[in-house]
């Protein structure tokens, strides 16, 4: 019996909107899960196709040809002073967790924000995200505090961990 987690083929590569399909579908498992994000609406490839700025990379991860998972950015505030900084999200389908492919997502994310010039990450992660608040440790990510009653999800208060990295220490 072969073990397909060291067999699979994975694959990092810039997004593209032929992709928004597939990153909708792995994004509304995320909102289904009611642990990663306040959304409640399910987005479509449409929606999705609004992420194409051609300031803001998003990356997603193939295993075997499928895409699995994706990371993105976004803005992080409109002021000029914070234009090297980005807010991200990372998102895996329910099938393919565990299985490195957040990392494998996070690392080509840095990669593709530091060439578009962002020199920090930022993000809110729900404390009850163990799996997510552990992989930004060991990826580097600082956090930086919690926001408490931050927002209401389905109609209850919820906190969030701020963390953040800087991509270029030098």
């Amino acid at each position: 019996m072969t073990d397909t987690a060291t067999t699979a083929s994975i694959l990092a590569r810039p997004a593209t909107p032929a992709d928004a399909g597939a990153i909708a579908a792995i994004y509304n498992q995320g909102i289904d899960d009611r642990i990663a994000t306040f959304e409640t609406r399910h987005r479509s490839a449409a929606d999705i196709e609004a992420w194409f700025d051609g300031s803001h990379p998003v990356v997603v991860v193939e295993r075997n040809g499928e895409i699995v998972g994706f990371a993105s950015t976004s803005t992080y505030r409109p002021r000029d002073c914070y234009a090297g900084i980005a807010e991200f999200s990372v998102y895996v389908a329910a099938n393919a967790r565990g299985n490195g492919i957040g990392r494998v997502a996070m690392e080509a994310l840095f990669d593709a924000a530091h060439g578009a010039g962002f020199w920090k990450l930022v993000s809110r992660i729900f404390p009850e995200n163990t799996g997510s608040l552990r992989l930004m440790a060991t990826l580097g990510f600082r956090e930086v505090g919690t926001y408490v009653r931050h927002g209401k999800l389905d109609g209850q208060w919820r906190d969030v961990v701020i963390v953040e990295k800087l991509l270029d220490e030098g």
